[in-house]
């Protein structure tokens, strides 16, 4: 399971450097189109839908390397891994919620703007442009409900170790 969400995890940074790719490529273009006076009016669009898919998918993807959002200077200050991780799940639980929050709101934006045409490209539709929502929602839920999994995990496994270690304290008087 691990090795699946890392590959939807490296297929979603991928696709958002290749939108961001479009998007460079697109305003260079635009720059050169301008300076020689011919009109480009199309490029507006395609710099603007892929900057958004870019940011959506590229914001999901740092979700799973927990780059995005956190409280670095709390957890600075915390000194047992067993603070840390408990954190670590607040945050994730907190950013669930958003998650959530982002898959249904993004379906009902795409379902509402499905049927409106891009300007410039009128062959092209918008809620196209607004699937990138629920799938940033749907992925970082994932790789949310992951790390949530992995440090609760972790958490038990040190609590067990911490009992056991306490156990060999009391033997031994409690001093090492």
């Amino acid at each position: 399971m691990k090795n699946l969400i890392k590959k939807i995890q490296q297929v979603e940074i991928g696709a958002a450097g290749l939108f961001l790719v479009i998007f460079l490529i697109t305003i260079v273009f635009q720059i050169i189109s301008r300076h020689v006076g011919v009109s480009a009016v199309w490029t507006e669009e395609i710099i603007e839908y892929s900057f958004i898919w870019s940011v959506f998918l590229g914001a999901a993807g740092m979700v799973y390397e927990k780059k995005h959002f956190s409280f670095s200077s709390l957890a600075d200050h915390l000194k047992s891994e067993k603070s840390k991780r408990i954190l670590s799940i607040v945050i994730s639980a907190i950013m669930l919620v958003f998650a959530l929050l982002l898959i249904f709101y993004g379906i009902r934006a795409a379902i509402r703007f499905w049927n409106y045409k891009w300007l410039n490209i009128p062959v092209l539709k918008r809620g196209w442009t607004w699937l990138c929502l629920p799938i940033c929602g749907a992925t970082s839920a994932i790789f949310l409900i992951d790390s949530i999994v992995t440090d609760s995990q972790a958490i038990l496994g040190g609590c067990k170790e911490n009992k056991s270690e306490n156990s060999n304290e009391n033997k031994n008087g409690g001093a090492d």
